[in-house]
């Protein structure tokens, strides 16, 4: 990540603490949802989109083959060497426990991949699943807990059809602190019906639950979603480039330094992006905080006193 000196992301962190690069490398282990399913709902979040789960559409390599994909990929574009194997696709705690760890297991084999980052939902992930985690953690490894609560409202997530609530954010968080392991909490920043007070207000509540770790990302309309449907029919709008990069910056400024910064923004696929349509200009939006944050004078952490003070 871009901001030097500014924020404390998440490539600077793994640099100071391994002494050289470390890079994720995406996975699609091809999990589902309980969201999806019918365990709770049907078609996920109002945001989500189901191509994935078409039977029309090809199945993801295999994981280990993603796995060297992936660095043969990476090492080309950034030159690391080291590499932590990141779930990312859907809900990848959603499994009996012995096929979780024999696909942990896999991409651990490969002696370059140093750890395990683990995407999935507050609610899944049962006390088995953090025991795991942390035995690996135990064995040395570079181990994160990503959860996506994405907003700390529950009228936002019903809106959304997200299948949980705050109350499930936080147990799951308090139960991963008793592990001590890492936890990396995702906020999407433009949900419907969510204003600047509220997102402020989202990302308070996860410093003080104990979050080690943020991304934060806009809202994406992509196709074959019912918020595509919405954004057509006028009832919702697109966030602004630059409301997005005066909100994103102003909750850097409000992060504790501690924290660390996984994500800023996102992408989706150009095939399937709707809007907005500069979300599809990673570097654009970083470089346009990275400068807000210097034109500011501000850099991580600097409102955060300010912040306690006024709550």
């Amino acid at each position: 990540m871009y901001l030097p000196n500014l924020l404390h992301s998440f490539g600077a962190a793994m640099r100071n603490k391994y002494g050289e690069k470390v890079h994720k490398l995406a996975l699609n282990a091809s999990f589902t949802c309980p969201n999806r399913d019918g365990t709770k709902g049907i078609g996920g979040c109002t945001f989500c989109n189901n191509v994935s789960f078409s039977p029309n559409v090809k199945e993801p390599p295999g994981l280990m083959e993603q796995v060297d994909n992936g660095k043969r990929v990476v090492k080309k574009r950034t030159g690391a060497k080291k590499y932590i194997a990141y779930f990312q696709a859907y809900t990848n705690t959603y499994a009996d426990i012995a096929y979780l760890k024999d696909l942990y297991d896999q991409a651990l084999a490969d002696e370059q991949v140093i750890g395990l980052s683990v995407g999935t939902r507050p609610d899944c992930v049962p006390e088995p699943v953090l025991e795991l985690l942390a035995d690996y953690q135990q064995q040395g490894f570079e181990v994160w807990l990503e959860l996506g609560l994405q907003s700390a409202f529950n009228k936002t997530l019903d809106r959304v059809n997200r299948g949980h609530g705050f109350e499930e954010y936080v147990d799951a968080i308090k139960r991963a602190r008793r592990y001590q392991l890492q936890v990396c909490t995702h906020l999407i920043i433009g949900l419907p019906g969510e204003a600047e007070t509220e997102c402020l207000i989202s990302l308070e509540r996860v410093i003080e639950e104990g979050t080690q770790g943020l991304k934060l990302h806009p809202l994406h309309v992509v196709k074959n979603t019912r918020l595509a449907q919405q954004w057509r029919r006028g009832e919702y709008q697109a966030m602004g480039f630059n409301e997005y990069i005066d909100l994103a910056t102003e909750m850097i400024t409000r992060t504790p330094e501690d924290i660390i910064f996984h994500r800023l923004t996102a992408t989706a696929e150009p095939r399937l992006l709707l809007a907005p349509d500069w979300c599809a200009h990673k570097w654009m939006v970083l470089n346009a905080i990275h400068d807000r944050l210097l034109l500011q004078g501000s850099r991580q952490g600097c409102n955060f006193i300010h912040q306690l003070k006024e709550a």
